[in-house]
């Protein structure tokens, strides 16, 4: 045994914890699973067709622009549509979710694709919410390979799509699903929760798009 071993020990035996890796685990589950919940609104408390307008409702009122869609196979036709209605480059960023891989973008022949984190170069990045959050209108965006923490930030136009099954009423649902679908030693580094474009009303409270992020969030819901 080492020291090390030795002290935390000592440490276990006098606050009388279980010896056992496996009944110190079982401990944390019990107490993470009878945990009481905190207060949840009722504007949260709503079934899957409601649930789901509150948050495009929500999300237009904090400036987002938005789109419902019926399959993945439909986004990148929905993706073009925002770059040519806005005059934008046909070049978008994404990484590697594989759910975005089924977004159909072999049809749009003049899309390019870039892929992997962003540079700051890039003018449109197209990224997958984990899941939304419906009395605020938020998409929780978790980080890594998949969806790089810096396609939600550096480019000028951030393009999220969000499945419509992962839209949850309140914040605190979010979290379990996280918790959840990731577990120990699978949780993201971040979790990001955005609300609209970027804003900032700093200097002589003249509200100003873009100062800290992107100045235009388009959400697209697949149904």
């Amino acid at each position: 045994m080492s020291a090390r071993d030795s002290i935390l020990g000592k440490i276990r035996a006098s606050m009388g914890s279980p010896a056992s890796n496996d009944d110190r685990r079982r401990t944390v589950a019990d107490r993470l699973g009878s945990a009481p919940a905190g207060i949840i609104p009722e504007r949260a408390k709503l079934a899957e067709a409601e649930r789901i307008e509150l948050f495009c409702a929500m999300a237009e009122q904090f400036g987002a622009t938005l789109a419902r869609v019926g399959s993945y196979g439909e986004v990148a036709g929905e993706v073009s549509g925002y770059l040519r209605d806005r005059n934008l480059p046909a070049t978008i960023r994404i990484g590697a979710d594989k759910r975005l891989k089924a977004a159909g973008w072999e049809t749009e022949k003049n899309l390019e694709l870039r892929h992997g984190p962003s540079d700051g170069s890039d003018m449109t990045g197209v990224s997958h919410a984990t899941a939304g959050i419906a009395e605020t209108g938020t998409v929780a965006m978790m980080s890594g390979q998949d969806n790089p923490t810096t396609i939600n930030f550096l480019p000028e136009h951030h393009i999220v799509v969000i499945k419509a099954g992962d839209i949850k009423g309140d914040m605190e649902s979010v979290w379990a699903m996280v918790r959840e679908k990731q577990g120990k030693g699978e949780m993201p580094r971040a979790l990001n929760l955005i609300t609209g474009p970027s804003r900032s009303g700093d200097i002589e409270q003249t509200i100003l798009l873009g100062a800290h992020g992107p100045r235009a969030l388009h959400v697209i819901v697949v149904d």
